[in-house]
């Protein structure tokens, strides 16, 4: 449900926007971390032509020491939980789904701007992704041994470990997905109330506190993600 003022109602009808807003939302997304790619792409270039390379971070902020941030302290998160051998080959993975899904939370702290994240069918979307990402893993490092882990490690459960598992996994996106959506709109509310209320001042507490929860809604979404791809990965040596 649209609320407030939409700054894409210049160029779309009501119905349009509430139909399907939260495309035309994840498009921009897109679309700039995909200029912000090819300039720190660029800036990559230019680095490189110099004496050290490009291994002396620039002094100054960019596209590039941004990414380069980012992916070093994700790359370590992905280590510290997947292992070293499982994160150089899911890194990429985790990767593009926090900068998707951070971008698409920050962008809806502009006023008149509603992020694609407070959307279910966005967040639900992502959650379905890692759902058949993660079992994807599973099989294709498992094989069909990847299905004994939903019969439990007792024969004589295995009925009842299989329900239990397959609620379990169907959970999980679902899980995903709503946590994002509700904390992202009530975020959005919330700010959207304090700054009607008291237009200065004020709103700057909120949008330091908007800004966490982005951070942290996120981080946890990632997180959460490394840990089912980390346990489909190795199902196969506990059985």
């Amino acid at each position: 449900m649209q609320h407030g003022f939409n700054w894409l109602s210049f160029i779309f009808s009501e119905e349009q926007l509430e139909q399907y807003g939260h495309i035309y939302m994840t498009l921009i997304v897109m679309g700039l971390i995909l200029i912000a790619a090819i300039i720190a792409r660029l800036q990559l270039s230019k680095a490189m032509k110099r004496e050290d390379a490009g291994l002396i971070p620039d002094s100054k902020l960019s596209f590039l020491n941004l990414f380069d941030m980012l992916t070093e302290k994700l790359y370590g998160l992905a280590e510290s939980v997947m292992g070293k051998h499982n994160a150089e080959k899911y890194f990429p993975i985790v990767g593009v789904l926090f900068v998707f899904i951070f971008t698409a939370n920050i962008i809806g702290m502009i006023p008149g701007v509603v992020p694609a994240t407070e959307n279910l069918n966005t967040t639900l979307a992502l959650g379905i992704f890692v759902f058949l990402y993660y079992n994807y893993v599973g099989i294709k490092t498992g094989g069909m041994a990847y299905f004994k882990h939903f019969l439990g490690p007792v024969i004589w459960l295995s009925p009842l470990m299989l329900v239990v598992e397959l609620a379990s996994h169907v959970f999980r996106p679902i899980s995903l997905g709503l946590r994002l959506r509700v904390n992202i709109y009530s975020d959005h509310i919330v700010l959207g109330i304090f700054s009607g209320l008291a237009p200065y001042v004020v709103p700057i507490i909120f949008y330091g506190m908007g800004l966490f929860v982005c951070l942290i809604q996120s981080f946890v979404f990632c997180l959460m993600t490394m840990v089912y791809i980390s346990l489909s990965a190795h199902s196969e040596e506990h059985h």
